[in-house]
């Protein structure tokens, strides 16, 4: 599943030093460009060292375990999130944090995913990568990782992490994971949290926000939750809409929940056939979440007439929850409690939106 292949620990005078895991999943992160070919290859251990000294020669240990092979993150799917939260829960006890190389396209998804399958967690788990491969002169990739890393060891004046739960760190800003989204595939900014501040910012400090982060209050132990239920979909509105392609996604085999993104505040045309399709689906037990296509901003059911029917046919408030957060959620609740999936995707979990 995963191999180790580096364990550096720089000599410290025999003080105890707060000591990181660095997952590596893949990502343009961990490429490099081959002399021969001129095409980007995954970097081995002693190349990824060469360009990346700082890692082991600071004041935290860094041991790293990579996946092999390494993943194109277009091809992450549920079970590379069961072995990505695994690794951290094998190593929980072992380590003061967690950083996981990721490639950017789903990186909201898998860290949305982990921060609803690992219950309980009082330690960092941050995602991070790049824009451009660590060989290349104007990478981001070694200021990201670095601060990601420092991020995963930081502790207060007592000896508690201060980020303790699981976030996605990019170009100066480190946001709630299950908050995120990627915003932009040219810029060193990829991610945003349009609902949601900052849990720090970077520069030539690092600056907290502990107010805005989430913690466990409760000393039970890390639990792992792993069952998926991939049998749901997403159904955008849009003006035009046909009951034919409505009718044939709500009506696929097997189909156990429905993100359904609709306008602004949570709106949705008022044609009949659209809410005898959606409240047909709600009887036959689909659960259907009303997520709205705007970046920043809250579904609010029944602020507008046009979101009544919406209502009225059985349609769940996803209130300003991100859609990669909600399909995780979905996703995870369907697996693990299916009897209690509806309620539960109605509360908020571990952050992932805000409830008025």
């Amino acid at each position: 599943m995963c191999k180790k292949f580096c364990n550096f620990a720089p000599q410290n005078g025999g003080k105890a030093m707060n000591k990181v895991l660095l997952i590596s999943t893949g990502g343009t992160i961990t490429m490099v460009r081959d002399k021969v070919s001129d095409a980007l290859i995954p970097a081995d251990i002693e190349t990824f060292k060469a360009f990346m000294p700082e890692l082991f020669a600071g004041d935290i240990q860094v041991d790293i375990e990579a996946f092999s092979p390494l993943l194109d993150s277009s091809d992450v799917n549920p079970d590379c999130w069961v072995r990505m939260a695994k690794t951290v829960y094998d190593r929980y006890n072992d380590y003061d944090g967690f950083v996981i190389l990721h490639g950017t396209d789903t990186m909201s998804y898998s860290a949305s995913a982990l921060s609803f399958m690992l219950e309980n967690l009082a330690k960092p788990v941050v995602f991070t990568g790049s824009q451009l491969p660590v060989g290349v002169l104007r990478s981001d990739a070694k200021e990201n990782l670095l601060t990601a890393i420092e991020i995963a060891a930081a502790k207060d004046e007592d000896g508690n992490p201060i980020v303790p739960e699981v976030t996605i760190y990019f170009e100066d800003r480190l946001f709630r994971a299950n908050r995120t989204t990627k915003r932009n595939a040219e810029h060193f900014s990829a991610f945003n949290s349009y609902n949601y501040p900052a849990l720090a910012k970077a520069g030539v400090h690092i600056t907290y926000q502990p107010h805005l982060v989430h913690y466990s209050h409760s000393d039970a132990p890390l639990l792992l939750h792993t069952r998926f239920d991939c049998n749901v979909a997403v159904l955008k509105l849009f003006p035009g809409i046909q009951q034919p392609v409505v009718r044939a996604l709500l009506r696929t085999r097997g189909l156990k929940g429905v993100v359904l993104e609709t306008f602004g505040a949570g709106n949705a045309p008022t044609d009949k056939w659209l809410y005898r399709e959606l409240k047909s689906a709600v009887e036959r037990g689909i659960i259907i979440v009303n997520k709205t296509q705007c970046n920043t901003g809250s579904v609010e059911m029944g602020l507008y007439a046009v979101s009544l029917n919406l209502m009225k046919a059985g349609v769940l408030s996803g209130y300003d929850i991100t859609t990669e957060a909600l399909l995780t959620k979905m996703m995870l609740l369907l697996g693990e409690q299916p009897e209690n999936a509806k309620e539960l995707l109605s509360q908020d979990l571990c952050g992932e939106m805000t409830i008025d």
